[in-house]
């Protein structure tokens, strides 16, 4: 994993123990996970965590003091709200469907599902359209020696697909419909120095010359940052439930005095 992503990274934990969303107590699932992910718990003192990917070349004693599993991310082996927490650092947009995995992360979690990945914007397309950034990611295949780092870790270079807020809100929305959820986002832009280092042409000098301005549309601009990260709360029932909602002999359903209310309900 990139430098720039490790910190970004490390950031966003922290600031989840700050705002005591999650505790280095708490149980913890990682997907498409690696050493980079060893590194940023075991730096903030986790002590349960679990690393799992697709990749059988990443030995278990690589990951110590960590556990590892080997685990698809979209069809995870686990039943639901098996760990505290569930988390994928730039794993999202290896998946055949993102979508699908980001939502067997929610499955999994009872406190919070977290992500981090690329952000979708205006400047972030330009910077393709210009080749300033691979649409396909041939630099993860490269580094691979074209044997793997793609798509479900094939040798196939795999998509980049990049989130929005909205994005998030909906994929999540459309899961699990009876209940709101409160979200936590994080954008930071920095210089995708991994990109630059590997690059063998114009592109790594066009992109330390882009970087002051970029840098500072950021900052009057956050969402137009490279660098995005999400928490996801699990809500709690009947708490969070829909106002329309309600809870009967433990599990949710539709408030007919609500709904009553805006239609006429059939019989």
């Amino acid at each position: 994993m990139a430098h720039e992503r490790s910190s970004f990274y490390r950031r966003v934990l922290e600031r989840l123990l700050d705002e005591e969303l999650i505790a280095r107590e708490m149980t913890v699932l990682v997907v498409a996970g690696g050493s980079a992910d060893r590194d940023a718990f075991h730096s903030l003192g986790f002590e349960h965590v679990t690393i799992t990917n697709v990749d059988e070349s990443v030995a278990a004693e690589q990951l110590a003091p960590y556990d590892w599993s080997y685990q698809d991310a979209e069809n995870l082996g686990y039943p639901d709200g098996s760990f505290d927490v569930a988390v994928v650092s730039a794993g999202l947009h290896h998946c055949r469907s993102p979508h699908r995995a980001l939502l067997e992360l929610y499955r999994v979690a009872r406190v919070a599902a977290i992500a981090l990945e690329s952000r979708d914007s205006s400047l972030m397309r330009l910077a393709v359209r210009l080749g300033a950034v691979d649409e396909y990611e041939l630099a993860a295949v490269a580094a691979h020696g074209l044997e793997a780092g793609g798509v479900a870790n094939t040798s196939t270079p795999n998509y980049v697909y990049r989130w929005t807020e909205r994005e998030v809100e909906k994929t999540v929305a459309s899961f699990a419909p009876h209940v709101r959820h409160r979200i936590r986002f994080f954008r930071e832009f920095e210089l995708p120095e991994a990109l630059v280092e590997i690059d063998r042409g114009a592109r790594a000098r066009l992109l330390r010359l882009a970087a002051p301005v970029v840098t500072g549309v950021t900052r009057v601009l956050p969402s137009q940052a490279n660098l995005f990260a999400f928490a996801i709360e699990k809500p709690h029932q009947p708490e969070d439930l829909q106002p329309w909602m309600r809870m009967e002999e433990g599990e949710p359903r539709p408030d007919p005095g609500v709904v009553g209310k805006r239609y006429r309900r059939s019989t």
